[in-house]
């Protein structure tokens, strides 16, 4: 393969921060890599609107990501993993990973009585993308679905340990303790944000999936395959693009990811059509 090609960055798009949690364990799984990062913050969030403006809105993401002459597009986006995908495949040459399928593989090597929760967006969790892989992987799967929307404005806003967070949590996770999971998927990238307050509320005896933990390793995977591991010694760079309040991201991006972020660029939506 081309050198040139391997220098070319990771492509990385969300609907607004939660991307920014598969971010972070590429930091770390793939540090030589070069990763630009597209979040669409002032359409955020994708969960509550149709499948077709969710498609539409995918297809923009990742054609902005094109343009900057990406090797590979992330889509850190569980909603728009479950619902565009198929579409994005089908438009663009470069190898799109998403983030159902390793999420999947990670609940059934951790479960032990076969009982998992799934939480996500409205549309994750109404596609039943994550009930449809787990059962195709083992059909003696018990999947038990939440859907809880409210939990990315609360990611958004940084309320990590907020009350609000702990009641809403308790609202929503109550059902899924009492089928006595041992196994919850959090299927949306969003979700880890809030994980601390998550793990207290459906309990200690339950293990946590980070859908963006596991994709980390699959992106890893996928680009061994096709040549395309950067040949670079020295640590890679991040670039980072959002659809509105740059400076709000910038402040949750440097507390997530634990480092200074030296620029966040705004891109307007009309750039974004096509």
């Amino acid at each position: 393969m081309n050198e040139f090609i391997n220098d070319k960055p990771i492509g990385v798009f969300d609907s607004g921060i939660g991307g920014l949690t598969v971010v972070k364990r590429f930091l770390s799984t793939l540090p030589n890599e070069n990763i630009i990062y597209f979040g669409d913050t002032a359409r955020v969030p994708y969960g509550s609107k149709s499948n077709s403006t969710v498609i539409e809105y995918s297809l923009q993401d990742a054609r902005f990501l094109i343009n900057k002459k990406v090797k590979a597009i992330v889509v850190a986006c569980n909603t728009a993993s479950s619902v565009a995908i198929e579409e994005l495949r089908k438009t663009f040459d470069v190898p799109i990973i998403g983030m159902i399928g390793a999420g999947s593989k990670s609940a059934i090597r951790h479960t032990k009585n076969k009982r998992v929760g799934v939480i996500g967006t409205n549309a994750t969790i109404s596609n039943k993308a994550y009930s449809k892989r787990l059962k195709y992987l083992d059909p003696a799967i018990e999947v038990f679905e939440k859907a809880c929307p409210l939990f990315v404005p609360l990611a958004e806003e940084g309320w990590t340990h907020h009350e609000a967070t702990y009641k809403i949590a308790e609202e929503y996770l109550a059902e899924l303790r009492e089928k006595e999971i041992d196994t919850l998927v959090l299927g949306c990238t969003h979700y880890p944000i809030l994980s601390e307050v998550i793990q207290e509320v459906i309990g200690a005896g339950v293990k946590l999936i980070d859908s963006g933990i596991a994709s980390a390793e699959v992106v890893k995977e996928e680009l061994k395959k096709n040549g395309l591991l950067s040949d670079n010694k020295s640590k890679g760079y991040s670039e980072f693009y959002v659809s509105d309040i740059p400076t709000k991201f910038k402040e949750i991006a440097e507390l997530f990811l634990g480092k200074p972020v030296k620029d966040v660029h705004k891109v307007e939506l009309e750039t974004l059509s096509f």
